[in-house]
């Protein structure tokens, strides 16, 4: 088995959460697979949200397709991702900025003031699964260096930076507990916890945080999925588990 490796990362990024919108735009913490297979879509030229046929019956729309093409082509692809910012936190900040364009607000000037919270100089290595046609064709464009569209990390503000793209073999681990370089969903893996005192102070992180993990088809809402990431040792209970040279890798 072979993967797809490189590096994505940029000065900053933004991954809106759509619960709220009202004062601030938040973003996720981490970049999430719908995301990801955005930018995928982008460098192999698949069109997105903006360009998804709707069809009218009276005030009503119908959808004409189930996905985004760029989801369509790309859902079956499996990544593992694995943050390189230290213990998975990405430091933040909220953004000012105005929108100008005239019909952004109802406000006398027509200015709206955006407030908008960024990752700051994230950083990841990705790996991306070779057992299916997208996958090998996403691996030519990437180690070629090539992009139909320019991909950015949540937002055209923020530019993707890809780079040390590379192909790499896997071997699937057999070891009920290891040591995980990724981030991987909570339901695949257990801490494992020592048999100390329990009042004895654990050394380690734990990182964790809901994060989409696909589309829906009926509303193209987002389908979440509780992630985790961590130095502990796990005890594996529903996931492959593949390992590389120097990490240990759950897809999904």
């Amino acid at each position: 088995m072979r993967a797809l490796k490189f590096t994505l990362s940029g000065r900053n990024a933004f991954f809106k959460k759509p619960e709220v919108n009202s004062y601030y735009y938040f973003t996720f913490g981490q970049i999430h697979k719908v995301a990801l297979l955005g930018v995928f879509g982008a460098i192999l030229g698949y069109s997105g949200y903006s360009q998804k046929e709707w069809k009218s019956k009276g005030k009503k729309a119908a959808i004409t397709e189930e996905f985004p093409e760029f989801y369509e082509k790309l859902k079956e692809i499996k990544v593992s991702v694995v943050p390189k910012n230290k213990k998975g936190y990405i430091s933040k900040k909220v953004q000012y900025f105005n929108n100008s364009v005239g019909y952004a607000s109802q406000e006398q000037g027509g200015n709206l003031i955006v407030k908008e919270q960024w990752l700051e100089n994230p950083k990841w290595e990705i790996y991306v699964l070779l057992d299916c046609e997208g996958a090998e064709k996403l691996a030519e464009f990437v180690r070629n260096r090539r992009c139909i569209y320019i991909p950015y990390l949540g937002k055209n503000d923020h530019m993707a930076d890809i780079t040390k793209a590379a192909i790499v073999e896997l071997k699937k681990n057999e070891e009920p507990e290891i040591h995980l370089s990724c981030l991987f969903p909570k339901r695949a893996a257990k801490i494992v916890l020592p048999d100390d005192d329990e009042d004895e102070e654990l050394d380690g992180f734990k990182y964790e945080e809901t994060l989409p993990a696909g589309l829906d088809a009926y509303t193209n809402l987002y389908i979440y999925e509780t992630f985790q990431f961590t130095d502990f040792k796990l005890h594996i209970q529903d996931a492959a588990v593949y390992r590389t040279a120097d990490k240990t890798l759950i897809f999904y």
